[in-house]
């Protein structure tokens, strides 16, 4: 069995210096952004579509890129699309895949909107720490996500596996 391996108190200040320090932040710019008519994830949905060749992605693929399950997405993509912002399209390579596209008008929000959210991160973070901090936070998250998403590939993995299992005809039975 496995012993559990405590935090140390500098490292126990420090865990929940982050836990505090990152939802009063994202609560922050996430308010800041609600006064301008949009919340948080609608904003990192149009960043991400905004950076896409032709302002595209794969709605399975901008899931991912925001951390949204697909259902969370779709419905976010709805109400985006209800107010202009988004379009969605079949792809044209793989009919069973949707497309979702920035349109004009939410490329002209975004651009509207953005200033006040990149002023939000610089003070509230950015600013705060030195360049060389700043680097270390962004390697910090970057292992953290990298070992996240594999974990999360591991995780599908094993379950398309344990579905092929369930699936699976018992042993004698017949495909007729």
């Amino acid at each position: 069995m496995e012993t559990t391996r405590w935090l140390n108190a500098s490292q126990q200040r420090a865990w929940r210096a982050y836990l505090m320090g990152s939802a009063r932040l994202m609560e922050r710019l996430d308010r800041d952004l609600r006064a301008l008519g949009l919340s948080m994830p609608e904003y990192e949905i149009m960043v991400r579509l905004s950076e896409a060749p032709e302002r595209t992605l794969r709605m399975a693929e901008l899931a991912d890129s925001v951390n949204h399950s697909r259902s969370r997405l779709t419905h976010t993509i709805a109400r985006m699309e209800a107010a202009g912002m988004v379009e969605r399209d079949t792809c044209a390579s793989d009919r069973r895949g949707v497309l979702a596209r920035l349109t004009e008008a939410g490329y002209a929000r975004l651009v509207e909107v953005a200033p006040t959210h990149v002023s939000g991160v610089r003070d509230g973070l950015v600013d705060l720490v030195s360049d060389e901090d700043f680097e270390v936070v962004g390697r910090v998250f970057e292992a953290v996500g990298a070992r996240e998403v594999q974990a999360c590939r591991k995780h599908r993995a094993e379950g398309a596996t344990e579905d092929a299992a369930t699936t699976a005809a018992p042993k004698g039975a017949t495909a007729d």
